[in-house]
Formats: C-alpha cells, sequence, structure tokens
C-alpha cells in the first residue's frame, strides 16, 4: 500500500513538473466587424477587430502558445494572417488562401501556433478579398524570455507605430476597380496607426524604443523624428549591428526597431512618415512630446530623401547582423555560418505586369496566381487531385508568353537554396515569404548574374521575413529550408499580390513525422474539394 502511494505521490510531483515546465498559453477572442472611421477626413467604412482600428496589439513571449478565437461578423469570408510569425511546423496556421478555407460570414475559428524561437517586432492583417485596404491590421511584439540578454539597456518604453498609405475609397470599391482590369490609383494619403495625428510622451534624458511597421498597401515609406537620431537595433525578429540613422526606409511589409534618446531640449518634436519613389509626396506627422515640454511642435516639416534609390540601397547595405547578440535562444545569432553553405539550388524570380484577358494581372515567371476553390494544403494532405500542379512554375524565368495558373513550387526539406528576385520594372518591389526567415545576402542594379555572387555578403547579412527590390535591379536571398509546410512566396504590395505576383513553395519531407510537421488540427475548416474529408 505505501509502494502505491508513493508511486502515486511520484507522478504527481512529476505531472506538476511537466505542466510546469510547458510553454505558457495565453487565450484570446477577438470579433471582427465593419466600422466607421474618418482616417483622412471622410467617413468610411473600415474593419475592426474588438471595436478598435488598428485592431489591439498581441504583446507575447518567445515560445508564448497562442489560443485565438476569431468570429467573424463581416459579410465576406475573412483570414488573419500572422507577418513573419514562422509557424514552425505549422502552415495549417498561417492563415493564407493557400492554407486555410475562410472564415464564413458568422461563424469562427480558433487559431493555435507558437511565437516558436523568436523575439522582434511582427504584424497581422487580413489575407482575404482587398480587406487589408479597410483594416483589421495590428502589431505583434515577441519579447525575450527573462533569461535570454539583449544587446542594450531595457528602454524606458516602448512605442508601436503602425504607418502605411491609405484611400478614402472602401476596400470593396478597390477591389471591383482590380477586377474590371484596371490598376489603382495612386493613395490618398498616409495613417501613422490609424490617424493623421497622434502623440507620443517620454521624460528627457530616457531612452525609448520605437517598433515601426509599414502596414500599408503599396507604398515604401521613409520615417524620422525632427532633431533626433536612430539607432537601429532590431530588423524582424534579427538583432542588428547598432548604428545610427537620421532617416530609416520601411518597405511594405517590413518592420523595424529603434531607439531614440530623448537628448535635446524640452518640446515637441515631429515624427515625420512620408512616402518613397512616388512623384507626389506624401506625409503623416505625429508628435514626439517631452513631458517637461511647454513649447509645442513648431518650424517646417523635416524632409526626407524623395527618389534616391541608390541612397536607399546604400542605406540598407549598412543593415547588418548582431553576430555576438543572442536572439531568441541563449547563443549568439553568428553561430550559424550561413556563409559557409554552397547552396543546393538557384531560383531567378523575375516579376512582370501583363495584361491577361484584357485585363491588368502581375506574374512570377510568367505565372499569374489564381486562388483554387480548395486550399492547397488541405488538397496536398487529402491527396485532391486536379487542384494544383508543381510542374506550372519553374526555377528560371522563360520569357514566354504569361497564364494563368495556381502555381507551387517543390522543395525538399532542409534544402539551403538561393533566390534571385530580378525586377525588370521601373516600380519597386516587396517580396515576402511565409514560414522562414532568410538572410539578404546582396543587392544590386540591372541584371543578375553568377558573377554578381562576388558582391554578396556571407558574413553578417541580416536575416528577415520581407525583402525590398529597388527598379531594375535585383536581390538575392539565401534560405534554409528548415520548415515544412506549404508556404506562400508573395509580394507584399497588395494589388500586386491580389492580381497574380504569388506562389506557393511546397516544402516536403516524404517521412511522415510530427518531428517534421504537425498534423491537421481537429478544427480544420474543410471547403471546396475537401468537403466531407475527414482529418
Amino acid at each position: 500500500m505505501r509502494k502505491a502511494v508513493l508511486l502515486h505521490l511520484i507522478c504527481v510531483l512529476l505531472g506538476v513538473f511537466l505542466v510546469n515546465g510547458e510553454d505558457p498559453y495565453k487565450y484570446y477572442t477577438w470579433t471582427v466587424t465593419y466600422g466607421t472611421s474618418s482616417p483622412l477626413g471622410v467617413p468610411q467604412q473600415v474593419i475592426l477587430i474588438n471595436g478598435q482600428f488598428p485592431g489591439p496589439a498581441l504583446e507575447v513571449v518567445t515560445n508564448d502558445n497562442i489560443i485565438l478565437n476569431l468570429i467573424n461578423k463581416l459579410d465576406q469570408p475573412f483570414l488573419l494572417t500572422w507577418n513573419g510569425i514562422k509557424q514552425r511546423k505549422n502552415s495549417w496556421q498561417d492563415g493564407v488562401l493557400g492554407t486555410n478555407c475562410p472564415i464564413p460570414p458568422n461563424s469562427n475559428y480558433t487559431y493555435k501556433f507558437q511565437t516558436k524561437d523568436q523575439i522582434g517586432t511582427f504584424t497581422y492583417f487580413p489575407s482575404t478579398l482587398f480587406h487589408k485596404a479597410a483594416g483589421g491590421f495590428g502589431a505583434i511584439n515577441v519579447y525575450e524570455r527573462p533569461r535570454i540578454p539583449i544587446p542594450f539597456p531595457d528602454p524606458a518604453g516602448d512605442f508601436t507605430l503602425l504607418v502605411g498609405d491609405w484611400y478614402k475609397t472602401s476596400h470593396k470599391t478597390l477591389q471591383q476597380t482590380l477586377d474590371s482590369g484596371k490598376p489603382l490609383p495612386f493613395s490618398d494619403g498616409v495613417l501613422i496607426n490609424g490617424q493623421t495625428s497622434s502623440s507620443f510622451s517620454g521624460d528627457q534624458g530616457k531612452t525609448y524604443m520605437f517598433r515601426i511597421s509599414n502596414v500599408g498597401l503599396s507604398t515604401s515609406i521613409n520615417f524620422r523624428i525632427q532633431g533626433h537620431t536612430m539607432k537601429l537595433v532590431e530588423v524582424e525578429g534579427s538583432h542588428t549591428l547598432q548604428n545610427t540613422y537620421d532617416s530609416l526606409d520601411v518597405h511594405v511589409g517590413q518592420s523595424i526597431a529603434v531607439l531614440v534618446t530623448l537628448d535635446q531640449l524640452p518640446k515637441d518634436y515631429y515624427i515625420v512618415a512620408s512616402t518613397r519613389f512616388t512623384k507626389q509626396i506624401l506625409t503623416a506627422t505625429a508628435v514626439l512630446h517631452y513631458t517637461n515640454s511647454h513649447t509645442p511642435v513648431s518650424g517646417p516639416v523635416p524632409a526626407g530623401p524623395t527618389y534616391q534609390i541608390h541612397w536607399s540601397m546604400k542605406q540598407a547595405r549598412t543593415y547588418r547582423w548582431n553576430l555576438t547578440a543572442s536572439a531568441a535562444r541563449p547563443n549568439p545569432q553568428g553561430s550559424f555560418h550561413y556563409g559557409k553553405i554552397t547552396p543546393s539550388r538557384t531560383i531567378v524570380l523575375a516579376n512582370s505586369a501583363p495584361r491577361l484577358n484584357g485585363k491588368q494581372r502581375y506574374a512570377v515567371n510568367g505565372v499569374s496566381y489564381i486562388n483554387a476553390d480548395t486550399p492547397l494544403k488541405l488538397a496536398d494532405y487529402f491527396n485532391i487531385p486536379g487542384v494544383f500542379s508543381v510542374n506550372s512554375i519553374q526555377d528560371l524565368p522563360s520569357g514566354g508568353s504569361s497564364f494563368l495558373s495556381t502555381s507551387v513550387m517543390a522543395a525538399n526539406h532542409h534544402d539551403f537554396i538561393e533566390v534571385v528576385f530580378q525586377n525588370n520594372e521601373n516600380t519597386i518591389q516587396s517580396w515576402h515569404l511565409d514560414g522562414y526567415d532568410f538572410w539578404v545576402v546582396g543587392y544590386g542594379f540591372g541584371q543578375w548574374t553568377t558573377a554578381t555572387r562576388k558582391s554578396y555578403n556571407l558574413i553578417d547579412a541580416l536575416t528577415r521575413h520581407t525583402a525590398q527590390v529597388y527598379p531594375r535591379s535585383w536581390t538575392t536571398i539565401w534560405v534554409s529550408l528548415d520548415n515544412q509546410g506549404m508556404w506562400n512566396m508573395r509580394s507584399a504590395v497588395w494589388e500586386r499580390q491580389y492580381l497574380g505576383q504569388q506562389f506557393y513553395l511546397r516544402v516536403f519531407n516524404p517521412v511522415h513525422s510530427p518531428a517534421n510537421e504537425y498534423d491537421i488540427p481537429k478544427n480544420a475548416l474543410l471547403c471546396g474539394k475537401a468537403i466531407g474529408r475527414h482529418p
């Protein structure tokens, strides 16, 4: 009897230790509705989350388990995607149409994912239709675990700034414009946290973190603070060499974090976000308020760079990995020597703007993507034929005629690949890959060739999830395909994504194991040809 009691006690204590050792769970219920707001002075329909525009911030810690019940009260199907969250072994939760059925009106879906081995500044936004033009976006701030050191003193405060271009026109009208085969007009303004005027307060002499994300639809942004310099410390989950800047370019879909010391005279100063690479410069301002200030902002709004592409590329090359700093884990970022690995495959992706069937489309290597009625991930899991083809998009641009297809590119789990984004157009591009971050090893003008590899940074290139490609230029990334799943490679310029500049990368391992990929969620929504199937 004593042995049985002792054994039971040991089991209970072991259970307690196991439970206490598990990563924390955080629970959320978000309700998505329409509302009316006037961000540019004209009442318009916006998308609210829990009554907020922008939506609430997810403030979480490395390895937190997120259980988020999303209730859709719109009149259209809806999904959120978690921009920059890697969804390790879990593309089931990525929240794009290639992995998830959209949530029908008056229904819900519970996302279950983990911020596994990540820190940094990220965002979420709607991936369905053209909902992003109405809001529904917000911040994801992933903080270090207490025992993990950060390469700078704790700031006195932490400010989030969601910056982006904005239209007065409703998202449904904008979508109709695109569906009719016409490109969108130039945007009407720029917002900072859904407003054209806001204020951030701090004490003189103290240092604050500003997290800046470009949540806009199409336009690069330059960010600056009157009379103050900014020390760049983090980009999309990577700690950087701490260079100091007067202004910083933030391209569509990108996020950065800077430290700003309030070391000037006690007064109010302009915070400025203005469009880049546009003939007409749109500007939004906010206020940096010293708590001991009695002087409002004054003088002209500080001017930023306008169409200086060389300046922007030169700045981008100064973004370097802090090799000795920890990120989400205690080991230094630079302990992975990516530059000593030879990529096993080179993929060159050329964007284009063809007209197909008399309508404006956008394409990658001549293929303009169209959504299937069945998510690709479900079709793959259930072996449903006729949904997608892995042969529809090639590794290199062919120069042939463009066509429509549900394009998927096959890749092997654990391969290490080189991807070249070749931009032969006169507009700046912004490319994003779900499920990963990648090393941005090079930028250059003109056509990429194998000889340009000599210019790569193979020592301390930055890792991030979204990379800009300048007009008539190329950008090269290296990617370690260590995350099995179906992953969206897309233009972060939302008009181009909507009209076909995207595809899916099927990272596959024939060994079916939870060590490689989690199984289909029990609550997975089924649609299209997957209806009636049983997970």
